[in-house]
């Protein structure tokens, strides 16, 4: 379907001319949402589909993805258009099989402008099929109640007519009556009295009871099986996201003559989250898995990462098991496609009927053929082609011919920058220094006290509209790449020193837009060292910046583009802003690289001598931090001495690394009284907790991990406080199994959204103590474990694992199996560093520790804490014969 095009319109008097917003062809496209709509219905239909299996891997998705200014939202309505009327496309697309049946399409923007949430999805997925004149009696129910808490007095049909977002769902009228017959068919079969009020108190348990006991009433609604348990969870979002399963099974009951399938179409996905923050796409995930009988059409930018079995805790089902279509390499539809340029028949079809005059092509074949060739098939080369060349027809009162118009991209991007009046241009210059800006973020940058030529800039086809992003608004990268090409021979270009002007102008503004907002820091901070390192710009507010930055251990990726990474790989650091950009590119890197390569590139930028005295303080903890990482404990101590000596920002992080040098060494009161005199900003607590455990006291080490953890979350500090619950995870699976493994879940959900590699492993070390002497395969998952820590060059993980291994042979008393254990930990003993954990091994069995070990200096008397680990391995038995006898 064609719509007007009102920017080319309003560019032109010729009454004649006609511009429409023609969508290219997709037939390739459209033929696969054919095939995947036949497989998808061949599946539902077989015998053996069950809508309420929840087991099965899911085969409903299909994924259209790619870069911005491709047309994948377009691709998207046109879809939605021809399953609702086949003549929308006329003879670019054919008609579906018709073994597809009737199909229902519902079309959603999940971009954070367009006001959906997911409630309006869920209701979205409900007003599509009150199309088809039957009630959904299980969903309503639930729905019912739901609304009730969350809209207490508010009438859906009311709050439906006032949010116009619903106006084009052609069921919203007769939405509140289906549900109204669905309450009053139920009130009247378990004798209720009312509708809406009696899913409330002993009503709704009236109901609950006559579904548990299958009465004739209402046997229909009975076979929904987890229809009870769904009334009795408490209706929030979660639980509006399993009544999904619920509007899965109501589908499937509908009758034969009014059956349908669903096909849900979701766009620009890429704004459900930011790949760490996942919380709506894990219900919107939940809502495909549990609507197995529905089509899901997915576009955005991203490919859908559902099949990588990493993200396990961020969302429910992850992993190629769940999902087999979608993982690289899959051949069946619904799978992930690409959405890629058009083709050349594409691009013809597009010039030809995007502008016309009297029904033929403004455009002559040599025009169009050339457009084309230029184009490479980018839509958005297409679109300033067509721009272009009304400008051109209105000032000339003629078409052009192809002669006038031999322009590639930067050509054609050279002409559309001279077209701007200087404001403008002078906008488009400041924002290409940037990777996404606002509107008063490039008034900023290009010096103006004033938005409207940066509310004309955005408004322009070239910039990309990025919700997700820290500011909303970017320039397409090829514009982006060209521009400065174009603007070298204009009248009013700049030059070297202007665009230094500008830089600065850039990294002040930037400095205004990062308070109260850690992901506008990273990207401020990303950005702005960037624009220093290439103008020769002084650090100023980047220094605190960079401070702010390590304090929370949450470590995004602080990516430079090529000099600092040519910098990182031994080339000359050339300035202090780079040296910086290495230094916590490193830092971050660390996370997923081997600690030695972190230490090496913190050493180049330490002798560089660019860094200011102020900095220094901060590859030196860090290099300090690699150093006890991998075993250098002498290097370490020294390098932490220095940063506590120097008296920075960062003296009390390394006088906390300065403790955890010495309990290493088993050197226990002196950690007692330095963990002591820390302070909250050292992570005194945190301190405490490693000591505690160490001595066997697992109440006290957990409590003070909890108080922690709580501390950073009230300061805001979710990397610390996932740090904190890892190891609270550790301590209490020595001594509460059940309680573990709910510390460990909650763990797990902390780290989801932070990159802390040591507290990762930390929580897998947790799972392997809680199941020490139960667990039969707990020595081959260990091994799992240390080649992880091997691979990040974490010494004290591996420590940590050869411990649980020996807790685990000391409870099953197998003296081969526990000598073994110790020999292995022995292994990770460097003269008095982890010797500790070697003799606990010999106290927790109740055996003497060989003289030639180094000892430990316990807080109390070694007997003690012999008596404490004794009893952990005591009660660890008693609860493995109640396991084995279970």
């Amino acid at each position: 379907m064609s719509r007007s095009d009102l920017r080319a319109l309003f560019r032109s008097n010729d009454r004649e001319l006609k511009a429409v917003d023609y969508f290219a062809d997709r037939r390739d496209e459209w033929a696969t949402v054919v095939e995947s709509l036949v497989r998808h219905t061949r599946w539902v239909r077989e015998p053996g589909f069950d809508v309420e299996d929840l087991e099965t891997p899911r085969r409903n998705v299909l994924v259209f993805y790619g870069v911005g200014g491709i047309g994948k939202s377009t691709l998207s309505r046109g879809v939605a258009e021809h399953l609702v009327d086949s003549e929308a496309r006329g003879a670019d697309w054919p008609p579906l099989d018709p073994q597809v049946g009737r199909v229902v399409p519902v079309r959603v923007d999940l971009s954070r402008d367009s006001g959906s949430d997911f409630e309006s999805l869920m209701l979205a997925l409900r007003l599509a099929v009150a199309e088809l004149g039957e009630p959904m009696p299980a969903f309503d129910l639930a729905f019912q109640r739901y609304w009730e808490r969350n809209h207490p007095g508010e009438p859906l049909e009311e709050y439906l007519r006032r949010r116009t977002w619903f106006s084009r769902f052609p069921g919203a009228p007769s939405l509140s009556g289906q549900m109204q017959s669905v309450l009053s068919d139920v009130a009247q079969a378990v004798s209720l009295p009312g509708t809406a009020g009696a899913l409330v108190g002993k009503g709704l348990g009236a109901l609950i009871r006559a579904l548990r006991d299958r009465r004739h009433q209402i046997r229909s609604l009975a076979e929904c099986r987890r229809l009870a348990d769904l009334l009795e969870a408490d209706p929030d979002v979660e639980a509006l996201s399993y009544y999904s399963h619920l509007l899965a099974w109501d589908i499937s009951r509908v009758s034969a003559k009014r059956q349908a399938t669903l096909v849900v179409l979701l766009d620009t996905f890429e704004d459900v989250g930011d790949r760490v923050h996942r919380d709506l796409e894990r219900l919107i995930q939940r809502v495909a898995w549990l609507m197995p009988n529905v089509l899901f059409v997915v576009t955005g930018r991203n490919r859908l990462q559902w099949d990588d079995a990493r993200l396990e805790g961020q969302l429910d089902w992850a992993g190629p098991d769940f999902w087999p279509l979608l993982i690289g390499g899959a051949v069946e539809e619904p799978r992930q496609h690409t959405v890629g340029y058009l083709s050349a028949e594409d691009c013809e079809r597009y010039l030809c009927e995007r502008l016309t005059v009297g029904s033929r092509p403004l455009m002559d074949d040599g025009a169009r053929h050339l457009i084309t060739a230029n184009s490479h098939g980018l839509p958005l080369y297409l679109d300033l082609a067509v721009m272009r060349f009304l400008d051109m027809y209105r000032k000339n009162g003629r078409a052009p011919v192809a002669s006038e118009f031999n322009l590639d991209f930067p050509a054609l991007v050279a002409r559309t920058f001279r077209d701007l009046t200087p404001s403008v241009r002078q906008v488009l210059r400041a924002v290409s220094l940037l990777d996404s800006f606002s509107v008063e973020l490039a008034a900023a940058a290009a010096g103006l006290d004033h938005d409207a030529p940066a509310m004309e800039l955005v408004e322009r086809p070239f910039v990309d509209l990025d919700p997700g992003a820290p500011w909303p608004y970017r320039l397409h990268n090829l514009v982006r790449e060209a521009m400065r090409e174009a603007d070298s021979t204009s009248e009013d270009r700049w030059s070297p020193a202007d665009w230094r002007r500008a830089a600065q102008r850039t990294v002040d503004a930037l400095e205004r837009e990062v308070e109260g907002d850690r992901r506008r820091l990273v990207a401020a901070l990303r950005q702005g060292l960037t624009l220093a390192r290439d103008y020769g710009l002084e650090l100023g507010w980047l220094q605190d910046a960079a401070f702010r930055y390590v304090d929370d251990f949450v470590w995004e990726p602080i990516e430079l583009s090529s000099p600092a990474a040519q910098a990182s790989r031994n080339a000359r650091i050339g300035s202090a802003a780079e040296a910086l950009a290495i230094a916590l590119s490193a830092i971050a890197r660390r996370q997923r690289r081997h600690r030695g390569e972190t230490a090496e590139q913190l050493r180049a930028v330490l002798s560089s001598g660019q860094l200011p005295e102020s900095l220094l303080e901060l590859p030196r903890y860090f290099l300090a931090e690699c150093g006890r990482d991998l075993g250098n404990f002498a290097s370490s101590l020294e390098g932490m001495r220095q940063v506590v000596d120097a008296g920075g920002r960062l003296a009390p992080t390394a006088a906390r690394g300065l403790v955890h040098l010495a309990r290493r060494v088993g050197r226990f009161p002196q950690v007692h009284a330095a963990a002591e005199a820390l302070g909250a900003e050292g992570r005194r607590d945190r301190a405490l907790g490693d000591l505690w455990w160490t001595q066997g006291n697992m109440a006290l080490a957990c409590s003070s991990y909890a108080v922690n953890r709580d501390e950073a979350l009230r300061l805001g500090q979710p990397g610390e406080a996932a740090l904190s619950q890892a190891c609270l995870a550790f301590a209490a699976a020595f001594r509460d199994r059940p309680r573990a493994g709910e510390e460990i879940a909650r763990a797990q959900d902390a780290l989801g959204g932070v990159s802390i590699r040591w507290a990762e492993l930390q929580t897998k070390i947790a799972s392997l103590v809680r199941d020490a002497g139960v667990s039969t395969d707990l020595p081959a998952r260990a091994e799992a474990v240390v080649d992880e820590a091997r691979q990040a060059g974490l010494t004290s993980s591996i420590a940590y694992v050869r411990f649980a291994v020996c807790l685990h042979a000391t409870v099953l008393g197998e003296p081969a199996p526990r000598d073994e254990a110790r020999e292995r930990l022995s292994e990770c003993v460097r003269g008095e560093e982890f010797a500790y954990l070697v003799e606990l091994s010999y106290l927790m069995a109740g055996e003497e520790p060989p003289e030639d070990l180094p000892r430990a200096q316990w807080v109390d008397q070694q007997s003690q804490v012999r008596s404490r680990w004794g009893a952990i391995v005591d009660d660890r038995r008693r609860e493995a014969a109640a396991h084995r006898g279970a």
